[in-house]
């Protein structure tokens, strides 16, 4: 079966991460976000990858190239972000018999994708508590018997996790009118597909739509948490690791250092000497935490630097972020409400009750700053030294 993966929207929700790397490439782990959902495809069985790419695309073909894992990797480019039916469409030249799409901004439970591939046709869906935000799948005992947006009375409580098994008719459904949102939908094509076929429902254990830049800490989170200890990089005998913490070949961690993990210290980082990290924490290629500086529960980007005497804690720092010296983020606030974060101009709850900042590519801090929990920093901006910042730049 072919999978077919979409991976050209912009993330104008995940920004300033996404403000030059596409959101399905941004590091979740050991790997882009996308690279787990194409890892699950092929352990489920899929014999050829599509990858529907748009903006910064070139970054996507860089790093699967023509093949991955040995599978063959193809391309499909859906020029004007349209919709998840129009970009499927965009694929349909490379689709000769059933086809999977799934959304290369989502993590999926492994194991119910195989499934999905065993029961084609199928969809993937998820219990939820309240599913009156999501697409709402309903059930006529083992099979799907319709799907309805957002429902206010919703006929089940399993929500749409945007995962498809498809017969080979489909491939003529992809061509569906616009929605209410101006957009062609893929549900739509579920739709007629459970018309003609009996769809099954194949319910996943965990899933995460990794939309806002929360979410790509929590990402980092669920998969860091499944790491197994290993250590192969350069380390000191004055450190010490504690829990599940990897290590990477061509990793540098110094004398006092201690690490508890999960924490994966990836190959050119540096850590130390006598600093601390904890916490679900990624340290990306090239990254650097200087002397006696603490990072808890973050992802430093490839080529971030968080300067001596530092404190960064449930934060996302994008590329060739430069966290001066002293610089201390705030992520709680003192009445304990949960932390609002700006999303395409409106400031909305992250649900969490941390968070520290999200830095886009290349932001500097002067020495000493002070930058307040749920703050934004644009790509390049700056702080003076000494400076307290608590309002998005």
């Amino acid at each position: 079966m072919k999978a077919v993966v979409l991976a050209a929207g912009q993330g104008t929700r995940i920004r300033p991460l996404s403000h030059s790397v596409p959101k399905p490439m941004l590091p979740v782990a050991d790997r882009p976000l996308v690279a787990h959902t194409i890892d699950a495809a092929i352990d489920a069985g899929a014999d050829e990858i599509v990858l529907v790419i748009g903006y910064e695309a070139d970054t996507v073909r860089e790093y699967f190239g023509p093949e991955y894992r040995g599978v063959p990797v193809s391309y499909a480019v859906q020029t004007e972000q349209a919709g998840t039916a129009d970009a499927v469409n965009a694929a349909s030249e490379h689709l000769d018999g059933p086809f999977a799409v799934l959304n290369g901004d989502n993590l999926y439970d492994p194991a119910a994708i195989a499934q999905l591939f065993e029961q084609c046709p199928a969809v993937c869906a998820i219990e939820v508590d309240d599913p009156r935000n999501y697409g709402v799948l309903s059930t006529d005992g083992d099979s799907v018997s319709g799907i309805v947006e957002k429902p206010a009375d919703p006929p089940t409580n399993l929500a749409n996790a945007g995962a498809y098994a498809f017969p080979e008719a489909a491939r003529k459904w992809l061509e569906v009118p616009e929605s209410d949102r101006g957009e062609h939908e893929i549900t739509d094509v579920l739709a007629t597909v459970i018309d003609e076929f009996d769809v099954s429902p194949v319910t996943l254990s965990r899933w995460l739509d990794v939309g806002r830049p929360w979410e790509l800490l929590e990402a980092n989170e669920w998969k860091l948490s499944v790491l197994e200890r290993r250590v192969d990089g350069d380390v000191s005998e004055d450190a010490h690791l504690e829990g599940d913490v990897v290590v990477e070949p061509g990793a540098t961690v110094k004398s006092g250092v201690v690490i508890e993990g999960p924490a994966l210290i990836r190959s050119g980082a540096t850590v130390g000497p006598n600093a601390y990290v904890r916490g679900a924490t990624l340290i990306d290629e090239g990254a650097k935490v200087g002397h006696a500086a603490e990072v808890k529960n973050s992802v430093l980007s490839r080529d971030a630097s968080v300067s001596h005497l530092s404190y960064v804690g449930d934060s996302v720092l994008g590329r060739d972020v430069n966290l001066g010296a002293g610089t201390n983020v705030a992520n709680l606030r003192h009445d304990d409400a949960a932390i609002e974060f700006t999303v395409k101009g409106e400031r909305v709850s992250t649900g969490r009750r941390k968070f520290g900042i999200v830095a886009g590519d290349d932001v500097k801090t002067g020495i000493n700053s002070s930058l307040t929990p749920g703050l934004k920093l644009s790509p390049g901006a700056t702080t003076k030294p000494g400076e307290t910042v608590d309002r998005d730049r």
